[in-house]
């Protein structure tokens, strides 16, 4: 599964919120040395319930635009 995801790094608190088909993720890490894409991987496998190594970031490593893929069959 791949989903859209729009970042918003040094934000107050971490939170997911859903907008039509994509996932708008609050972070409070700043974007800087891939803090807040670490950050990113950890919510979400605690938001799906699934393994940090399931998760990968195809595309936007460096922006606030990202496909996150999910790899199920591991």
């Amino acid at each position: 599964m791949i989903f859209n995801i729009r970042v918003c790094p040094r934000a107050s608190r971490n939170h997911i919120e859903q907008k039509g088909s994509v996932l708008k993720v609050h972070l409070t890490r700043p974007a800087c040395d891939g803090q807040a894409n670490g950050q990113l991987i950890d919510l979400l496998s605690e938001y799906f319930k699934i393994k940090k190594y399931q998760l990968r970031i195809k595309s936007g490593k460096k922006s606030r635009d990202k496909l996150v893929e999910i790899d199920a069959s591991l």
